[in-house]
């Protein structure tokens, strides 16, 4: 069997540590120079000719992130590596997947082409925003789930040692019509009901207006997504959730971008919690108590084990709970 060989980019560091931890192999040598001019250079200090190669990095803002990760596949591929897999627990410029407007890029299609053409022989994946950007690129991809990791938090929040799933009546949201499916694979889970939030802009100028698509009232209601930005719709959506009679409103969202005033947003928000994971570094400032993260590096480095030894992947995706 070849070697195995992991590193991390720079803004992956701490999720990194944690998949190598539960692989039990320490994290590859390399570094990372900068000129005064900015230009980039990666230095892999350490041979992977032969080796199977893993490069954990998210490519969220800055674009530096993208950038050092295409240089560290195109070091490792020029180095002989065997086999390279890139591992991008959150994909960033998925929301631009199509061209819904004149004169725009598609630029989630442009960023999987980059990847592939620089070396990359398979993608290792979670929550991609759209289930066919897998389509986008000429490799494998594995798009992992976060929900196995968020239905056993909820078990854990909800119910008591022994409880049956079905005693507690949750219904599970979806802050859009796009996300429908992922509401129904946990409600399915759950024996739960679905709900689906209707925004709308009566027109310029106008705030928006939020419906509720099925039944909340009396229920503890779980809003589940793949990306939190600003906030605000995700605040307003819970707002609109308890206004139709909910007992209590969370939220389970796999990627926590949280920019700007967003944690603020969520701590001021009728809210109960939200729960994002750790696909990219938390930073919410202390003090800021109803959003927290759960780790997904064991789902990850039980992936990169199955991938290195050519076993099966997809049995990963098993929702037992």
């Amino acid at each position: 069997m070849a070697d195995v060989k992991l590193f991390a980019g720079s803004g992956s560091t701490v999720l990194a540590d944690k998949i190598s931890d539960y692989y039990g192999y320490s994290l590859g040598n390399r570094e990372v120079k900068t000129f005064s001019d900015g230009e980039m250079q990666v230095v892999i200090n350490e041979s992977v000719r032969g080796a199977y190669v893993f490069f954990i990095a998210s490519t969220f803002s800055p674009a530096e992130n993208l950038i050092e990760l295409l240089l560290m596949i195109d070091s490792a591929k020029r180095a002989s590596a065997e086999y390279i897999t890139a591992v991008i627990p959150y994909f960033g410029y998925a929301r631009q997947d199509r061209k819904d407007k004149p004169r725009v890029p598609m630029t989630a299609k442009k960023v999987a082409n980059q990847i592939t053409e620089t070396g990359a022989d398979r993608i290792l994946t979670m929550d991609l925003h759209a289930g066919q950007i897998q389509g986008f690129f000429d490799i494998p991809v594995d798009d992992l789930t976060s929900r196995i990791a968020f239905a056993k938090d909820i078990k854990k929040q909800f119910y008591k040692e022994g409880q049956d799933v079905h005693d507690v009546e949750t219904v599970f949201v979806s802050p859009d019509a796009g996300g429908t499916v992922r509401a129904r694979r946990f409600a399915d889970m759950f024996g739960g009901d679905i709900a689906i939030v209707d925004k709308r802009r009566p027109k310029a100028g106008v705030s928006e207006v939020m419906n509720i698509i099925g039944e909340v009232k009396g229920c503890h209601a779980i809003l589940v997504d793949d990306i939190v930005d600003s906030g605000g719709t995700l605040c307003n959506a819970a707002k609109a959730i308890m206004d139709a009679g909910a007992l209590s409103v969370r939220a389970y969202i796999t990627h926590g971008v949280l920019t700007g005033k967003a944690c603020q947003k969520v701590e001021d928000s009728v809210l109960e919690e939200l729960v994002i994971t750790d696909s990219i570094k938390f930073n919410c400032p202390a003090g800021h108590k109803k959003t927290r993260a759960v780790s997904v590096s064991t789902m990850f480095g039980e992936a990169i084990r199955r991938v290195s030894n050519e076993e099966s992947v997809s049995s990963l995706f098993a929702h037992k709970i």
